[in-house]
């Protein structure tokens, strides 16, 4: 049989396709892991071709199924998290989606925080209800709220470890103990703490969702989501994600793996930059509460303490009206005024207009969210200068309420 690999008697097409397709081999280890930028893999004979894809075999045939470079991302994930396994995906919300819905069916019922995402209340609400999945929302830290919720019967109990945007901190393991004796499956969102801050697997927790966006990635230039848990829950969750396609390209991927080598020393410096950051805010003019899980007013303080190993980079404050909490943000030149969080530059938003935008007056009430609230995502830019603009931000935000119309 001739050398399949021996090009240089077929036609000038031909020889141009596979010249520039087939990769050299590489026999030192790289100190990076490789972008795999291929949408298929192939196969020495049709029987292996046929094993990988029956998943008899461990390989590679088709990226919207497995990709190495991905594949490496939600392993990496999984370690950190103390996890056996995980599963990288497109986003945040397309990991929440596959976690909940390998889990649920017509039927069932999900207990979940009245704290959590605004996207994420959406997707059970009033997508998920479409397809006879109930939710039920409480109030993550009234333990017999959960508990009689549970009671009635649920598939899941869906928390965050840091709530988003009102930093409530539920006391993750009785939270979870209390789901496993009303036999629930317990979902938890880690993306405001990471897996530096907070291990929800090792707290007993069956599966966890990132959204790799964040702190993971770190620099505002990647969108990808993870689940981990058990080698059974996360094969679950693959067998969804090959019909679904929610896939994470390889080169964001590689952008999620390059960010995590670094974040365990950014958290530290969001973590103390934040904590100055509340402090300051803290005994500001203006300023009626301030939500931060590093501070002894916290509601939650002890049970901080107790799970995380830092505050984090996330905190909220309340101005008390909207007119102020616009204001503050358009007084401010240091922080960037967009969506989502965890990058190196410091954000700031108004959750009622942006992040949870999607709930009405009711529901803002129902989770705990004040018309005036802004949510800051404290970056790695020196504490002084922030805290000069953040008194600039304050003062625009007087000026706009004086004291006796607020």
């Amino acid at each position: 049989m001739a050398d399949q690999h021996d090009r240089s008697r077929h036609g000038f097409g031909t020889r141009a396709i596979h010249a520039a397709s087939v990769p050299g081999r590489v026999e030192q280890i790289p100190t990076a892991v490789p972008i795999y930028q291929s949408a298929t893999f192939s196969s020495e004979d049709a029987a292996e071709l046929g094993d990988i894809l029956g998943d008899r075999k461990p390989g590679y045939a088709y990226s919207r199924i497995d990709n190495p470079t991905a594949a490496q991302m939600a392993a990496a994930i999984a370690s950190l998290e103390g996890a056996e396994d995980g599963f990288a995906l497109g986003s945040g919300m397309a990991a929440i989606h596959a976690a909940v819905a390998s889990l649920v069916g017509a039927g069932d019922r999900i207990v979940c925080t009245n704290t959590v995402y605004g996207s994420t209340r959406t997707l059970f609400a009033r997508v998920l209800s479409r397809f006879g999945v109930e939710t039920v929302f409480v109030d993550p830290t009234d333990t017999d709220a959960v508990g009689a919720a549970l009671a009635e019967g649920a598939r899941v109990l869906y928390l965050e470890t840091i709530s988003n945007p009102t930093i409530v901190v539920g006391d993750l393991p009785a939270l979870i103990e209390l789901a496993h004796r009303h036999g629930a499956v317990v979902v938890v969102d880690n993306t405001f703490a990471s897996p530096y801050l907070c291990r929800p697997i090792e707290l007993g927790a069956d599966l966890v969702v990132e959204s790799a966006t964040k702190w993971l990635g770190g620099h505002s230039d990647v969108v990808a989501g993870a689940v981990v848990g058990s080698r059974e829950r996360i094969a679950e969750v693959r067998a969804l994600q090959v019909d679904i396609g929610a896939i994470v390209a390889p080169f964001s991927a590689f952008l999620v793996l390059r960010g995590m080598e670094t974040l365990h020393v950014r958290m530290d410096r969001h973590s103390e930059t934040a904590l100055a950051l509340a402090r300051y805010l803290e005994v500001q003019e203006g300023v009626k509460r301030v939500f931060y899980p590093g501070l002894p007013s916290h509601p939650q303080a002890l049970v901080a303490q107790r799970l995380l190993r830092a505050g984090g980079g996330m905190l909220a404050f309340d101005l008390g009206d909207r007119r102020a909490a616009s204001a503050f943000l358009d007084g401010l030149s240091i922080p960037v005024r967009t969506a989502s969080l965890g990058a190196v530059q410091t954000i700031c938003v108004h959750p009622p207009s942006t992040t949870h935008r999607q709930f009405d007056d009711a529901e803002l009430i129902e989770a705990g969210i004040p018309p005036g609230l802004v949510r800051v995502s404290v970056g790695l830019e020196d504490a002084e200068d922030l805290i000069a603009d953040l008194g600039t931000g304050l003062a625009a935000a007087r000026a706009a309420v004086p004291a006796h119309t607020s």
